[in-house]
């Protein structure tokens, strides 16, 4: 039997990511998915890129946005996005918010995704956010999706209906890990260092969260790193 139509259409902000890959996986299962991805003047943009589309193929999605965004760049304040400022090395414990964090970012991604949303009749907007075992980003609470639903229903058609949907958020590494096997997400395909392009560096927030995650989860890693630690 081939797989049933999806008669609704959803926006998913695809970095190019595990957590966003898992979330792709998530809304396949009921809607007809459009794939939005920014370009924002990151490090890895090109690897990022790249992994978007990887995903977007195994996924057949046909309806792509990439968007250029690289007045974030121009703005500064992120180690993301200004070369002047080192990527700090992995500290899991750390209280406070690390350089890595773009300012606002996700707001402006997400301003984007309800334009999109609104024109193309989605009724729903997958971001692959996660509170616990993000590196403290203020973007990553639910208090602020829970918020930014509330901005989308003052500031759009009254028929646009449209909702932010986090279905990872409570989430730990190793709990989205064991979702995405389950639903058979493409981890293979998915790029998630914040320095490098070729090799993972093993070194960076990201890839120890994700490290951790798989360890924890008792799989393997199916990427390259530079180096491959085990952060606890």
């Amino acid at each position: 039997m081939g797989e049933r139509i999806k008669s609704e259409i959803a926006v998913v902000l695809v970095s190019g990511g595990m957590d966003s890959c898992v979330t792709a996986a998530i809304a396949h299962r009921e809607y007809e998915m459009a794939f939005l991805h920014i370009n924002y003047g990151q490090r890895t943009e090109h690897r990022e890129l790249q992994a978007f589309n990887a995903i977007a193929d195994y996924y057949n999605v046909t309806r792509r946005l990439v968007v250029n965004l690289h007045h974030l760049r121009q703005i500064g304040g992120s180690s993301l996005t200004d070369t002047s400022l080192g990527i700090p090395g992995a500290n899991l414990h750390r209280k406070e918010i690390p350089s890595s964090y773009v300012p606002f970012r996700n707001a402006n991604i997400l301003s984007i995704a309800v334009s999109w949303g609104e024109v193309i009749r989605a009724r729903k907007i997958f971001i692959g956010a996660v509170e616990e075992d993000s590196s403290g980003y203020p973007d990553c609470r639910k208090e602020f999706y829970d918020a930014f639903n509330h901005a989308i229903k003052l500031g759009t058609k009254p028929d646009a209906d449209i909702i932010i949907e986090t279905p990872i958020i409570r989430l730990h590494k190793s709990e989205i890990i064991k979702k995405g096997i389950e639903l058979k997400a493409p981890f293979h395909l998915t790029w998630s260092c914040y320095q490098r392009e070729d090799l993972a560096c093993g070194v960076c927030d990201s890839c120890a969260l994700r490290l951790r995650g798989f360890y924890i989860a008792g799989k393997e890693d199916p990427i390259p790193y530079l180096k491959k630690l085990v952060y606890l």
